[in-house]
């Protein structure tokens, strides 16, 4: 029955993106993010629907004459820079026939995230992708909140089998990633049912990045939370919120738990934390040895995992790879701060301080996670140049309209001498 429900949902949705390519980048998010297809447990688990709705979106690309353009913005030079490298240390990368599948994978990632830039770009196809992408995970934190409550911790909540968010770590990041995002809903609809829901999804996700028992996620959700209420409005009532709920949840969680997130202060005795600490200088030395391009894709091959995006940037790509990956994170947190700050539209500014929330969970839980090329990490670098190329297609200046006054056009607002209207009035 899933699998009929899961084909028929992607055989529904081809001809309108055949229509509206921009749809095409929604159902292939929500593909990729909550893998309704692994769900299922017959033919859809090995149906190519990504495959199938990319196709789609190209074709509607052709037939479909909606004007647009690519926007213009350093952090896309930066993206296309970082694409090339990746295919230089390919070229030379020490397990060949491994690399250049993977970068097959990464080049699917990186050439949806190029689609997302080109065909979303309007406040309402930002906040749909926005939806998709915190319902897609979104779902399997609320599920996994609700089951660490009713079992009371006592079991590790993991994401969906064989899927970039599989592991327990890995789904703890994820969750960490998509709190901000309801929060941005909760901040901006005028629907008291989404403000709601957006608030008990918050709630159940943060249970759920607890039940997974990862340490890594634990100090993610700890900088997550701080950044979270630095960057919101109603800072006194989230602080409230969230000082009447963390005691609590620590409070139901089993001792288990607890002994596992002490072991970090003895990171020395635990082997886990060893065997990082050895991937780590595993990593290090091989871009010592090839500081341009690393060791390539899948140099980790024969170990577990880099347990760092930023290890595994560094030993498969080298130092200009870790220069472009860095220049990635943080020119999107500071672009991303340059919108947030202006507060005439509060839909962007919101928005983009939710998403620097996000970049700051990503940064601290994944230098203990292998994850650098999670594509919610490149979605997000693609919503921060969309929406700061809908700041500057939306404001526009006569500089003389006739009547002798100047007059400077916002989504949303008018400034006209000085003065300030709300569009329509």
């Amino acid at each position: 029955m899933r699998d009929i429900f899961v084909t028929s949902v992607v055989a529904v949705c081809l001809p309108f993106i055949l229509r509206q390519p921009y749809i095409g980048i929604l159902v292939w998010s929500w593909l990729g993010y909550m893998n309704p297809h692994k769900l299922a447990w017959g033919f859809a688990t090995t149906l190519p629907f990504a495959q199938m709705v990319a196709i789609a979106t190209l074709i509607g690309l052709l037939i479909n004459k909606e004007p647009r353009k690519f926007p213009k913005n350093g952090l896309v030079t930066v993206l296309f820079l970082y694409s090339f490298w990746v295919l230089v240390t390919t070229i030379d990368a020490q397990y060949s026939k491994f690399a250049w599948l993977q970068l097959e994978k990464v080049y699917k990632i990186l050439f949806m995230t190029f689609l997302t830039l080109y065909l979303i770009n309007s406040r309402k196809r930002v906040e749909l992708l926005v939806a998709v992408m915190a319902l897609s995970i979104g779902f399997y934190g609320i599920k996994g909140g609700i089951f660490t409550v009713l079992t009371g911790g006592g079991f590790r909540i993991m994401g969906p089998p064989n899927t970039f968010i599989g592991g327990n770590n890995e789904i703890g990041l994820a969750l960490i990633m998509i709190v901000p995002l309801f929060r941005y809903f909760q901040l901006t609809s005028t629907r008291s049912s989404i403000r709601l829901g957006s608030g008990i999804a918050m709630i159940l996700c943060t249970i759920s990045i607890f039940g997974t028992q990862s340490r890594g996620a634990l100090l993610g959700l700890v900088a997550m939370a701080l950044m979270l209420i630095m960057m919101s409005r109603k800072r006194f009532v989230l602080l409230l919120g969230f000082a009447v709920m963390m005691p609590l949840i620590l409070m139901f969680m089993p001792d288990s738990w607890h002994d596992r997130m002490e072991s970090i202060a003895h990171y020395e005795q635990d082997a886990s934390a060893q065997g990082r600490l050895t991937a780590w200088r595993y990593a290090y030395q091989i871009a010592v040895d090839n500081p341009l391009t690393g060791g390539g894709f899948e140099i980790f091959t024969g170990r577990t995992d880099a347990h760092s995006i930023y290890f595994e940037i560094l030993g498969e790509h080298g130092f200009i790879g870790l220069a472009l990956f860095l220049t990635l994170l943080v020119g999107a947190w500071i672009s991303a701060g340059s919108i947030a700050r202006d507060r005439s539209v509060k839909w962007r500014s919101d928005l983009m301080s939710m998403v620097r929330v996000s970049l700051v969970g990503y940064a601290v839980s994944g230098a203990f996670l292998g994850l650098a090329y999670f594509d919610l990490f490149y979605h997000l670098i693609a919503i921060v140049i969309v929406t700061k190329a809908i700041s500057c297609e939306t404001i526009t200046t006569e500089a003389d309209n006739g009547s002798g006054k100047s007059v400077v056009q916002k989504e949303g607002l008018t400034i006209s001498n000085g003065k300030r209207f709300q569009n329509g009035q």
